[in-house]
């Protein structure tokens, strides 16, 4: 058969989806002349990405530029081809989406869609040497995370694709808006989106500090009610809010959000902002366990999970205090 001859559906009757790579092809029996062949101006399929083609004409959906991103970023390396045969599987190899992209497959209403003109983010170990094209923008890690998987497509997990999100935006507005959805809509907590842009040193920009700001005043204020709201409905004894503590001395020990003196317990919401995130664990649990103060560490998302959960951790630590030893003295300030 000619080369140039225009290739039938037979050969690739079992492929599975009209997005597929080159080694995809080959491994269905189509040859690199035939999949040329059927590029051709006029033909039935086109080349979408380097080495992707989809087998249809007309503009891709969302779904092809997602498939066909994260296969150009998935094929294995040149000089890995022969050594390793590629199947006709999903071929993405580690290959992730991340950035706004994923927030959209997340279901983010404040990111755009997978579309047109949007590029599409894809995450790949640092060691690949592949160039971002078209409409793929690849970034690289030197440690992957364990992707997350919605309908068959892995993406990255909500705090890295947050991260590489809003490391693509300017617009305080928009910052803002994705990192409010992804709190209020239960997706992660502040502490760990505050933890991975401080990795990606994202901090450091006046906008995307000032958002972040603004999150975790929101956050801790919701928490500090929901903590209160646990304290009065379940009876417990009423606490020092809001306190730093001290030896007689005149020695820091650390802020707490809740000081309950006669049964030494103290509590510790995770929702601190960005400047205090180096001094989010002030009140050194070891230390002042030593001192025989009992510490309950408790997240915005256990407070919406379960107060009842909360208020028996915090009676079993009050309880426990009477078969412990006399804690040692400490002095309650006012922050």
């Amino acid at each position: 058969m000619n080369q140039n001859t225009p290739l039938s559906a037979r050969p690739v009757h079992a492929v599975s989806h009209r997005v597929q790579s080159a080694a995809q092809l080959r491994a269905h029996g189509v040859t690199a002349g035939q999949t040329a062949a059927q590029c051709l101006p006029g033909g039935p399929w086109q080349q979408l990405l380097p080495g992707v083609y989809l087998l249809r004409p007309g503009p891709p959906t969302p779904e092809d530029r997602v498939r066909g991103a994260l296969l150009y970023a998935g094929r294995p390396p040149a000089g890995a081809r022969r050594a390793v045969p590629v199947q006709p599987g999903c071929g993405f190899g580690e290959a992730m989406v991340t950035g706004l992209a994923a927030l959209a497959l997340y279901g983010f209403t404040s990111a755009p869609p997978v579309g047109a003109p949007h590029r599409i983010d894809v995450l790949v170990p640092r060691t690949r040497r592949l160039r971002s094209t078209r409409f793929v923008q690849v970034t690289r890690a030197a440690d992957l995370p364990r992707p997350q998987h919605r309908l068959g497509v892995p993406l990255a997990p909500v705090e890295r694709a947050l991260a590489d999100a809003v490391g693509s935006l300017t617009d305080a507005s928009a910052v803002r808006r994705i990192l409010t959805e992804a709190v209020r809509g239960g997706h992660c907590e502040p502490s760990s989106v505050v933890r991975q842009l401080n990795a990606a040193k994202l901090l450091g920009s006046a906008h995307v500090r000032d958002a972040v700001e603004a999150l975790l005043v929101e956050s801790r204020a919701t928490a500090e009610s929901g903590l209160y709201e646990t304290v009065r409905v379940h009876g417990l004894p009423q606490p020092f809010w809001n306190v730093d503590l001290a030896l007689p001395g005149g020695s820091f020990l650390g802020g707490v959000d809740a000081y309950w003196p006669r049964e030494a317990v103290a509590l510790q919401l995770g929702a601190r902002s960005p400047r205090e995130e180096g001094v989010v664990d002030s009140a050194d649990r070891e230390h002042l366990e030593r001192l025989g103060i009992t510490v309950v560490r408790v997240t915005p998302k256990q407070l919406r999970d379960s107060t009842a959960r909360l208020s028996v951790v915090l009676r079993t630590a009050m309880m426990a205090a009477e078969d412990r030893e006399p804690p040692a003295y400490v002095v309650v300030l006012p922050r």
